[in-house]
């Protein structure tokens, strides 16, 4: 061929790589041709030339006969469409080319063009334009063909071609017949499920893996024996005699590293699906949804070889097969719902059980630094669309009769360093007028599916759908797969915090019937309640009425529940947990606690409560426009003597014989406003007379203040000194300095409220001489109740402070001063529209005992307190619920009698 050459450069200066020119007659690969002369008289010369600087995928090579250790080699991806677009390009077209290097093995390199001069299309700078081939690694761009290459390199990536798009080498041939029958004939079966086939009419060779399941296969030992496993032999004969040398249509379905999927079609059957029946084939999550004449055709003939115990299933045993028939399939009604994957159900036997969705994974935090380690994780709205997914199986299923195929029980597991330990559970498949409530969650991309080993059978009988369920949540960006930003759900809990408590309380007080959802119910009257709108968690007390108290872990002791207190829980929690309801607040007590009325459906749950003789009425209901409904109920519950009233008996009231007075008692009651209780039962309350005075002089001061504020740490505070202070709700207020800790701590006294607070001395400044006391005095008047003694039990203390605050507290009442004593006043108080005595109704309720007193004007109603404690006494309500214990035990339990 070298008669055909001709030299480009010149003989001085440095070397110029020499043109020559040629005919292509081969393409070896896609990086080495076969370059032919002109003929004369004869077969022409020929060489071998590779591109130089590019890299392309070797094609596949059979192993040399004569080196035994040597194996087959595939092809690399990319290689044959590199190969496939030379030929066409190239095959008996004319070329020039340069040679640039030459290995002492006498193989050549340089570059190609297609035409008769350099000019023409650079064959590299094609191929890798192309994403057919590379530049070889390590090759700097130092001149400017190279500069070109790394150009068209760069162009390739950024249009995702060839070797840089999402596909493989076998894509080329796949898409070019996707989903259609291709006429085939199949050459070798390697294994039951893997053959050669020759497609035609281009007569490409391709290895075919069948769509969705896997046969038992040659395993190839060191020696290079093959051992064939279980079946293996029989699997693959069952395929050979059925489609060797046959002529077939094959679908192509996919490609999976290297190989293609597809089905393969003869006049006589399906060879996927006759395979699974025949027990020599199992189905295969990774290929299965590929499989173009649906997935549960190949599940149903997997399932019909499992229960015959076909073959390689001889030894199988179904996930429920120790179950009856009755706990596989029953209906039942949703309760709760846990998580995002588990609801607790109750059977028509009346008992709970709880059941885990079937194959799904609810949401879980990513990482290890998502979390501040000082904040304690509220996975419910921490976990991104935690939240969401609670949501939507709350909304589909609170309250509804749902459908459950149990799939599988998954056994108890101990804990280890990284998993925490579960019990046994068992997983179903729970449907709502045939909707797959796990398909509907993944779907939305609310939960995620889990993978299985292959040889895993504990699975949802709807693994298939609940996959492509997952694929198209994927596809469309929903839930946990999208891009945009998760959302994220700032929920106070406002539960115990007295603060926040009381400054959101006028706001409810004001909003009448809020919208809520049950969170969690703790007793018959107790429960947490999340409100939407407000975005935050309250507790909430039920208004009007005692419900048994339920059993409580104090320290060192376990106190024993109130007769029927489990079932008012119960009670509850079937009517209102999870569900959306209406709550109208009242009042707050001591500890943060709400207090007020819940509407299910229309229906008071106090009523409801008092209607199924599970509580008793409260006194303090008396105020309110429920209480006819509350007395009704009741007195019906009491003729029924059920539960709490099961004992009933109506008593003869005693009477007590009118004592001659000597000195008439004072009755002279004015209206005032109770702004604040102590933990001793001692109250503040402002004088209704004086109270357009205050809210005068706390406006003006309030305008002085805003136009002259006070300098931010100015003011040193002295103990006894007036002052003004700033209030949590950002307002300020006249105050006195009771004690000085530190800078930091200062403990003052609202003087015109009654409260306590400590504060920085930052938040503290003078008080303007234009509203000293001597302006106004303070408005808070400190008293006690009369005729009463205050538990000095912690516990039965708090309960009688709780019963006050809930009643009276931040209400207007009528007060009368009894008698005076050393620390204060004594006074019985009245609600403002009853006129009933709120320390009379304490001693009803057996939440304090009577004082005594000698007084000849009071022995009227000291005899009708005494009354009172008599019917508590004998109704065990609270301080004597264990009977009269102040004969032997005053001192033990802190009384004097």
């Amino acid at each position: 061929m070298a008669s055909s050459a001709q030299s480009g450069g010149s003989s001085g200066g440095p070397a110029v790589p020499t043109v020559q020119r040629g005919i292509v007659k081969m393409v070896l690969s896609g990086c080495a041709i076969i370059v032919r002369g002109q003929p004369r008289g004869g077969p022409p010369p020929e060489r071998q030339i590779n591109l130089s600087n590019i890299r392309a995928g070797n094609l596949a090579r059979r192993a040399a006969a004569t080196q035994p250790d040597a194996k087959d080699t595939p092809d690399e991806p990319w290689a044959f469409p590199a190969r496939e677009f030379l030929r066409k390009k190239l095959i008996g077209k004319e070329v020039c080319f340069t040679i640039e290097n030459k290995t002492p093995q006498g193989r050549e390199y340089g570059m190609i063009y297609l035409g008769k001069d350099t000019n023409g299309e650079n064959i590299a700078e094609s191929l890798v334009a192309e994403g057919l081939a590379t530049r070889r690694e390590g090759m700097r761009a130092n001149n400017p063909e190279q500069n070109r290459l790394a150009e068209c390199e760069e162009q390739a990536k950024a249009a995702k071609k060839g070797m840089w798009s999402e596909g493989s080498g076998s894509q080329t041939i796949r898409d070019s017949h996707h989903q259609k029958p291709v006429n085939a004939i199949i050459e070798h079966v390697r294994d039951g499920s893997v053959v050669r086939a020759l497609l035609l009419p281009d007569y490409y060779l391709v290895t075919v893996m069948l769509s969705g399941i896997k046969c038992p296969t040659f395993r190839r030992e060191a020696d290079g024996s093959e051992t064939p496993e279980p079946f293996a032999a029989e699997a693959k004969f069952f395929t050979e005699s059925r489609l060797l040398q046959r002529d077939v249509q094959i679908i192509l379905e996919s490609c999976h590293n290297q190989n293609i999927l597809g089905t393969i079609l003869h006049p006589n059957g399906n060879i996927t699906e006759l395979l699974l029946k025949d027990g020599f084939a199992r189905c295969v999550d990774w290929s299965i949804a590929v499989y173009t004449r649906g997935a549960e055709k190949l599940r149903a003939a997997e399932r019909f070889a499992k229960d015959r115990r076909l073959r390689i299933w001889r030894d199988y045993v179904a996930p429920t097969a120790n179950l009856d028939q009755k706990d596989k399939q029953f209906v039942a009604k949703v309760m709760q719902v846990l998580n995002a994957d588990a609801i607790v159900v109750k059977l028509n036997s009346g008992d709970y059980k709880t059941i885990h969705l079937s194959s799904i994974r609810p949401p879980r935090l990513e990482g290890e630094n998502t979390q501040d380690k000082n904040k304690k994780l509220r996975p419910l709205y921490d976990i991104p669309y935690m939240f969401e997914a609670r949501e939507f199986l709350r909304k589909k299923l609170i309250g509804k009769k749902v459908n459950v195929t149990v799939d599988y029980i998954r056994p108890a597991s101990p804990a280890t360093e990284t998993v925490p330990a579960f019990s046994e559970r068992t997983c179903a498949t729970v449907t709502i007028g045939g909707i797959n409530i796990a398909e509907a969650l993944v779907s939305k991309g609310l939960a995620t599916v889990i993978r299985y080993r292959q040889d895993d059978d504990q699975r949802s009988s709807h693994y298939d759908e609940l996959l492509a369920a997952e694929a198209r949540a994927i596809k469309n960006g929903k839930g946990l797969h999208s891009k945009k930003e998760v959302p994220i759900h700032r929920v106070a809990d406002i539960s115990g915090d007295t603060q926040k408590a009381k400054q959101f309380l006028p706001f409810l007080q004001r909003a009448g019937r809020s919208e809520a959802v049950v969170e969690y119910v703790f007793s018959g009257s107790r429960l947490k309640l999340y409100l939407p709108k407000e975005t935050c968690l309250i507790t909430f007390l039920l208004a009007g009425i005692e419900c048994p108290r339920g059993a409580r872990n104090l320290p060192g002791l376990v106190q024993e529940g109130e007769p029927f207190s489990e079932e008012a829980t119960l009670f509850t929690k079937e009517l209102v947990l999870q569900r959306e309801v209406e709550v109208e607040v009242e009042s707050m007590d001591k500890a943060g606690n709400f207090i007020g009325w819940l509407h299910i459906d229309g229906a008071n749950l106090s009523v409801l409560l008092v209607e199924h003789a599970l509580s008793k009425v409260h006194f303090t209901a008396e105020r309110s426009s429920y209480y006819k409904s509350l007395l009704s109920a009741e007195e019906a519950a009491k003729q029924k003597k059920e539960k709490v009233w099961a004992h009933y008996e109506e008593q003869p009231v005693e009477e007590v014989a009118p004592m001659l007075e000597e000195k008439e008692r004072s009755a002279s009651y004015k209206p005032v406003f109770v702004t604040e209780i102590t933990d001793d039962l001692h109250f503040y309350v402002q004088d209704v007379e004086t109270g357009t005075q205050l809210e005068k002089l706390m406006e003006n001061m309030r305008n002085d203040i805003a136009s002259h504020p006070p300098v931010e740490g100015s003011y040193a505070p002295r103990r006894g000194e007036f002052c003004i202070a700033k209030f949590v709700d950002g307002e300020w207020y006249r105050a006195r300095v009771e004690k000085v800790e530190s800078p930091a701590k200062v403990h003052v006294f609202y003087i015109d409220y009654g409260n306590r607070e400590i504060l920085p001395s930052t938040r503290l400044g003078t008080l303007p001489p234009a509203f000293s006391t001597r302006v106004l005095p303070a408005q808070a008047t400190e008293y006690a109740f009369a005729f009463i003694q205050v538990p000095q039990d912690e516990d039965a203390r708090t309960d009688a402070v709780d019963s006050v605050v809930r009643d009276i507290q931040n209400t207007q009442c009528l007060l009368n001063v009894e008698h005076l004593s050393a620390g204060c006043p004594h006074v019985t108080l009245q609600f403002a529209d009853s006129k009933g005595d709120v320390g009379l109704g304490l001693v009803k309720e057996g939440l304090v005992m009577v004082e005594v007193r000698k007084e000849k004007q009071f022995q009227k109603v000291i005899t009708e307190y005494l009354n009172a404690q008599e019917s508590a006494k004998s109704a065990r309500l609270n301080l004597w619920r264990y009977g009269d214990f102040r004969a032997d035990d005053a001192d033990e339990f802190g009384y004097s009698r």
